[in-house]
């Protein structure tokens, strides 16, 4: 991925930092991280904060693709891990802060023992519930081409690295849990066929609007809550003592999948586009149906069988789910309700 513009201080730092080779400027790094020290108390909101939210996204991508003429022993340096725990303890405060708002009256969470049957429909009530303003109805009947092409710029900062923050927890499994994982990511991944991987299914969307399917090519244009939703899945995904809290998210995230995919395609269709532009969208719409039972009962229930201390932590993952992609969509809906961009600055108008 080629580096951002930065958006503050941190970010600025970090890839002037990231120009070097490491270790080669060891007064550098402790001045970033005074300067990480020193800002993160005067931060409003880490959630939205586009400096910390791109730093942060920049340190995990070291661990997926790489960042572009960046050289890849920073991904282990210890000043650099250091550096993103500097910034992750505050994000996770947060997500702990925003879990707990959407949570629900007390008592949501059963007590003592439970079977995967009992933990998955706790989840289930979860994915239920109205968790804000309905995105998919809107691009099913309302909106416009210039706004489902926002809609995919958004999603695109996950959906082009579909699956890869949860296989993080493919070795931090064990027996059923782990299967299960498996057993879905295969399917993300296209079953061993590079052309029904998701993330490529996805980039032909992209390409049928006239978009930019280059991985991270509109990071530069997404607001940080964007920027956010996707962080939460590499904190989650990369810290093993989170394992619970990323079954949880990979769980919620196929329990609310199947039903708004299918109004999400009917958006496109009205809109004149073919299965070429709508696959992406209609390949969730069956495999999610079944994915939801897999994540719910084998995933996440299985995981609590084994291991009952992490139920608190499934259900934090779950509820930060439907907090962030809540205020993710409050943002795009919002905007767009007052007629103007959901991004950063405007696209150009859809040909």
């Amino acid at each position: 991925m080629k580096i951002p513009e930065p958006r503050g201080p941190i970010s600025d730092g970090l890839f002037g930092l990231l120009a070097g080779e490491p270790g080669a400027d060891p007064t550098a790094q402790d001045t970033l991280h005074r300067l990480v020290t020193g800002t993160l108390p005067v931060v409003g909101d880490v959630i939205e904060d586009g400096d910390v939210q791109l730093a942060l996204f920049c340190l995990y991508e070291l661990h997926y693709g790489g960042l572009d003429g960046v050289d890849d022993r920073w991904e282990w340096n210890p000043g650099l891990i250091a550096l993103r725990q500097l910034l992750e303890e505050p994000f996770e405060q947060a997500l702990r802060s925003a879990a707990r708002l959407s949570a629900g009256p007390p008592g949501l969470a059963p007590a003592g023992d439970l079977d995967s049957d009992a933990v998955a429909e706790v989840l289930f009530g979860l994915a239920a519930r109205d968790s804000g303003p309905g995105m998919s109805g809107h691009v099913a009947k309302k909106a416009t081409l210039q706004q489902l092409r926002e809609f995919l710029i958004h999603k695109s900062i996950y959906q082009l690295k579909e699956a890869d923050p949860h296989t993080w927890a493919i070795p931090r499994l064990a027996g059923r849990a782990k299967a299960a994982l498996v057993e879905i990511q295969a399917d993300e991944y296209g079953g061993g066929r590079p052309d029904r991987m998701h993330s490529a299914l996805f980039a032909r969307t992209m390409r049928g609007l006239g978009l930019d399917d280059s991985y991270g090519g509109y990071v530069d244009a997404v607001p940080a809550i964007s920027l956010a939703s996707v962080n939460m899945m590499s904190l989650f995904g990369l810290n093993r003592r989170l394992r619970g809290a990323i079954a949880g998210h990979l769980a919620i995230y196929e329990m609310t999948s199947s039903r708004p995919n299918q109004l999400y395609g009917n958006g496109f269709r009205r809109h004149g586009f073919d299965a070429g532009v709508t696959g992406y969208f209609d390949e969730h719409v069956e495999a999610d149906a079944v994915h939801e039972q897999i994540a719910g009962r084998d995933l996440a229930g299985g995981l609590v069988e084994a291991e009952p201390a992490l139920l608190p932590d499934v259900l934090f993952g779950a509820t930060a789910v439907l907090a962030i992609d809540a205020r993710l969509t409050m943002h795009i809906m919002g905007a767009w309700e007052n007629g103007s961009s959901s991004l950063r600055s405007p696209l150009p108008a859809a040909a």
